[in-house]
C-alpha cells in the first residue's frame, strides 16, 4: 500500500506569486490549487481522475469532484531550477490509498513569468488493474472578479471550422453558468461550460484556447497541447469559478487507458497564463512568448522567407511543367524565396488522385521532362523548392493499401477504417513509418526539396483499436508517434521546413506547432472573408508561424490586389495568383508588398500581437490587428462595409494603450493606392485611420518621431 504524509492543518507547499496561485495541503492530506482569497474551500484537488468503478462524488456533466481526486494524498514534492532560462520545475507527488494509483504533477514556470505549464504522470502501484476514463492535466479554483464576484467575469472561447477559423466569441460568465441558490439545495450545480475536440481534427470545432477576464484587466488564459483529443470545462464552485483542463476522455473521445500494476500514463501538457492588467492583449503576449519557448528551434522562425504556393485560386491541384515555369519566374521576380508545388504533382490517374495517393511519385504526364526540370528551375531562380504531401493517408485504390500490413492502418472492431476514399496509417507501426521515411528521404535527400506542406484532409473519427486499447488511446498513441516522426525528419534534415496544414487550420494546436515551423490558417478563397481569420490568427499561432494566403489576380483592380496582399504582412506570406499575367502596374503593387514585408519581418519574430478594436467578429465591418515590436508598432486595418447611399463611415478610431502619452509618428506603409490617412492622439493613445473606399485595407507603422 502506498504511503502518504498526514497533516493536521492547511499549509502552502508551493506558490507562484505572479500568477497568484498556491498549492495548499489541507487537513486530510489533499493538495488543492488555485487562488483562495479568504476561502480555502474554493480550491479543487490538484488532480481529478475518473476510473471504472471510481466515479464522481456528485453526478453531472462535470469531471471534477472525483472519488479518486478527493482521495489522492500528499507524498512529497521537490523543485529543480533548470539551466535553460532559469525554468523552475516543481514535482508534487500524490497517492490514492484505495487503488494504489500514484500521481506526479509537474508544474513549470520561470521566475517573474506569468505562465504555468502542467503535466501529470500516473502510475499504478496497486495490486490490480485500473481502467482510467478521464484525467486532468491542470485544475484550479478560486477565480473571481475582486469587485463583483462571478458577475464581473467574461468568458472567451474560439469557434473553429473549415474556411472560418479563429472566430472568437465572448459571453458574461453568468450567461453560461447561472446562479442556482446553492444555500437552498446544499449542492453545487451539475453542469458547466465546456468545449472539446472531436475526432482527429484537433481544432475542427474549437481552438484549444480560452480565457476568463474581469473588468479590472485581469485575465486567465489557457491552452491545451493535444492533437488527439482535448476538453476544458469551467463552472462555479463555492462562489468562485474553477477551470479544469483535460486531454482525451471516455465520454467525449472514446478514450480509456488500462493500467496494469506497474504501468504508467502521461497526460498531454497544458498552460495557464494570468495577467493582472491589460486583459487579453497582455495575456496573449505572454502566451506568444511561451509558445516561442516550447517549440523546436529552427532558422525559419528568424528568417521568415516569402512563400509562393501554386494552389489557392491558381492551379488548384492541377500543376504541369508548362503551367509552373511562368509562375516560377514571376514569383521569383516578385520576391518569393520558396516555391511550393501543391497538390496534384503525383497525379496520372484517369479516375483522379484523391483515393489513389500514397506512393508519392511524380506523374510523368504532368512533367514530360521529369519533375527535376521544374525543381531545378525553382533553384535557378534563387528559390527553395517545396512540395505538398498528405503523409498519414493511403487511398483505397493505392497499391500500398494492399502491400502494407493490416496492422499499419487504423482499425476499429477488427475492420480497417475508411473515410472519404482513404485509409489512415498508424505511425506506431514500423512498416508505416519506414514507408514515410523512405518517401521524405527521397524527396528531400534525392530531389533536393527544402519545404514540405504536410496536409491532413480527413477526420478519421475517434481513432484506432490496436488489440485491447480504446480508439481514443490509439489516436493519442498515433499522434505522439506522428510528432516523433516529424522530429526525426528535422533531425535528419535540419534545414527542412515543415508546414502544418489540416484542411487549412483544423489541426492548429501546439502539440503540432511545437515541432512544425508554419501553420496554414485557412483554405478560405474569398479575400473579403479572410480578414477576421488573418486578424485573429495570432491567437492560434505565433505571428511568425501563421501563414495567410494572398492571391492577387490579373482580373482584379488595384484595391482588390492590395486588399489581399495586406492580410499576411504581419504574419507569414503564402503568395499565390497568376502573377505572370499581370500588368506592370498590378505587378508593381505585388512587388511593393513583398518589399514592405521584407523590411518589417525582422520585427515579427519577437513582436507581440494586440487588437485595437478587440478580437474580430466574423461580420465586422472594421477589423484591426497590431504587432508591438521593439522598434515600432504596426497596425493593420481592414474596412469591409458597403458604400450604399454614401452613408458608410470612412474612418475609425483605434485604441493603442501601450503608446498612450508617446510622441508617435504614424506612417502609411502599404498600400500607396488606398488613399488612406492616419492621425495620432498622444494624450488618449488613439489612432484615427481613414479609408475612403470600402473593401480596402492599410498597414500603418507607429514609430517615435
Amino acid at each position: 500500500m502506498t504511503s502518504v504524509v498526514e497533516t493536521a492543518e492547511r499549509s502552502r507547499i508551493w506558490s507562484h506569486p505572479e500568477l497568484g496561485l498556491h498549492a495548499v495541503l489541507d487537513a486530510n492530506g489533499s493538495v488543492r490549487l488555485g487562488n483562495p482569497g479568504q476561502d480555502w474551500d474554493r480550491l479543487v484537488p490538484l488532480v481529478e481522475v475518473t476510473a471504472t468503478g471510481h466515479g464522481r462524488l456528485w453526478s453531472g456533466e462535470r469531471f471534477i469532484e472525483t472519488a479518486i481526486g478527493e482521495r489522492l494524498a500528499y507524498r512529497g514534492h521537490d523543485t529543480q531550477t533548470l539551466r535553460d532560462g532559469g525554468l523552475e520545475r516543481t514535482t508534487i507527488r500524490l497517492a490514492d490509498p484505495v487503488t494504489g494509483l500514484a500521481a506526479e504533477v509537474t508544474l513549470e514556470a520561470s521566475p517573474g513569468a506569468t505562465f504555468l505549464r502542467s503535466r501529470v504522470r500516473l502510475v499504478n502501484e496497486g495490486v490490480g488493474p485500473l481502467r482510467l476514463e478521464s484525467v486532468t492535466t491542470l485544475t484550479l479554483g478560486g477565480i473571481s472578479d475582486a469587485g463583483a464576484g462571478l458577475d464581473g467575469l467574461t468568458l472567451h472561447w474560439a469557434d473553429n471550422d473549415w474556411l472560418a477559423e479563429c472566430r472568437w466569441r465572448q459571453a458574461e460568465f453568468r450567461d453560461q453558468v447561472v446562479p442556482l441558490s446553492r444555500f437552498a439545495h446544499g449542492h453545487e450545480g451539475r453542469g458547466c461550460f465546456e468545449r472539446y475536440s472531436q475526432g482527429s481534427w484537433s481544432t475542427g470545432r474549437h481552438l484549444p484556447v480560452a480565457a476568463l477576464s474581469d473588468r479590472d484587466g485581469n485575465a486567465w488564459l489557457w491552452q491545451i497541447e493535444s492533437s488527439a483529443g482535448w476538453r476544458f470545462e469551467t463552472g462555479e464552485r463555492e462562489g468562485a469559478a474553477y477551470v479544469a483542463l483535460f486531454g482525451p476522455d471516455d465520454a467525449h473521445h472514446q478514450w480509456h487507458q488500462n493500467l496494469a500494476p506497474g504501468e504508467e500514463f502521461h497526460t498531454v501538457p497544458a498552460v495557464l497564463v494570468r495577467t493582472d492588467s491589460g486583459g487579453l492583449d497582455t495575456a496573449f503576449a505572454t502566451l506568444t512568448d511561451y509558445r516561442r519557448g516550447i517549440r523546436r528551434d529552427h532558422p525559419d522562425h528568424r528568417e521568415l522567407p516569402v512563400i509562393y504556393n501554386d494552389y489557392m485560386n491558381t492551379l488548384m491541384g492541377d500543376p504541369t511543367t508548362e503551367r509552373l515555369l511562368p509562375l516560377i519566374e514571376s514569383a521569383a521576380t516578385a520576391g518569393a524565396e520558396v516555391f511550393v508545388i501543391d497538390a496534384g504533382w503525383y497525379d496520372d490517374d484517369a479516375q483522379g488522385w484523391w483515393d489513389s495517393v500514397g506512393a508519392w511519385e511524380a506523374a510523368p504526364n504532368r512533367f514530360p521532362g521529369g519533375i527535376q526540370e521544374v525543381l531545378d528551375a525553382i533553384r535557378k531562380h534563387g528559390m527553395t523548392p517545396g512540395l505538398w504531401l498528405e503523409p498519414e493517408v493511403v487511398g483505397v485504390r493505392s497499391p500500398l493499401a494492399q502491400s502494407l500490413p493490416p496492422e499499419a492502418f487504423f482499425r476499429r472492431g477488427g475492420v480497417r477504417v475508411t473515410e472519404h476514399g482513404r485509409h489512415h496509417l498508424d505511425l506506431r507501426h514500423p512498416a508505416a513509418r519506414a514507408h514515410l521515411d523512405d518517401v521524405v528521404d527521397r524527396l528531400v535527400g534525392e530531389w533536393g526539396v527544402g519545404y514540405l506542406k504536410l496536409d491532413y484532409n480527413i477526420n478519421i473519427g475517434p481513432g484506432t483499436e490496436n488489440g485491447t486499447e480504446s480508439a481514443g488511446a490509439g489516436l493519442l498513441g498515433h499522434h505522439r508517434a506522428h510528432l516523433d516522426w516529424m522530429g526525426g525528419l528535422l533531425a535528419r534534415h535540419p534545414q527542412l521546413v515543415l508546414e502544418n496544414c489540416g484542411s487549412g487550420g483544423l489541426r492548429m494546436d501546439y502539440a503540432q506547432l511545437a515541432v512544425a515551423q508554419l501553420q496554414s490558417t485557412s483554405d478560405q478563397q474569398d479575400p473579403l472573408r479572410y480578414p477576421p481569420i488573418a486578424a485573429a490568427a495570432a491567437t492560434g499561432a505565433t505571428p511568425e508561424q501563421a501563414a495567410v494566403w494572398a492571391y492577387p489576380q490579373p482580373d482584379q483592380g488595384l484595391d482588390e490586389i492590395a486588399f489581399t496582399l495586406t492580410g499576411p504582412l504581419l504574419g507569414r506570406i503564402h503568395l499565390s495568383g497568376f502573377l505572370n499575367l499581370m500588368s506592370d502596374e498590378q505587378f508593381d503593387l505585388v512587388r511593393s508588398a513583398i518589399s514592405v514585408y521584407k523590411d518589417l519581418r525582422p520585427e515579427i519574430a519577437t513582436a507581440h500581437p494586440f487588437w485595437p478594436l478587440g478580437l474580430p467578429g466574423w461580420d465586422d465591418e472594421w477589423i484591426a490587428h497590431g504587432l508591438r515590436g521593439s522598434k515600432a508598432s504596426y497596425v493593420m486595418v481592414w474596412r469591409r462595409e458597403s458604400d450604399a447611399l454614401g452613408l458608410a463611415d470612412t474612418d475609425r478610431t483605434l485604441t493603442v494603450p501601450h503608446l498612450r502619452g508617446a510622441h508617435v509618428h504614424p506612417t502609411v506603409v502599404y498600400p500607396a493606392t488606398a488613399d488612406a490617412g492616419a492621425e495620432w492622439d498622444a494624450g488618449e493613445g488613439r489612432l484615427r485611420v481613414s479609408l475612403p473606399r470600402a473593401d480596402t485595407a492599410v498597414l500603418v507603422r507607429l514609430s517615435a518621431g
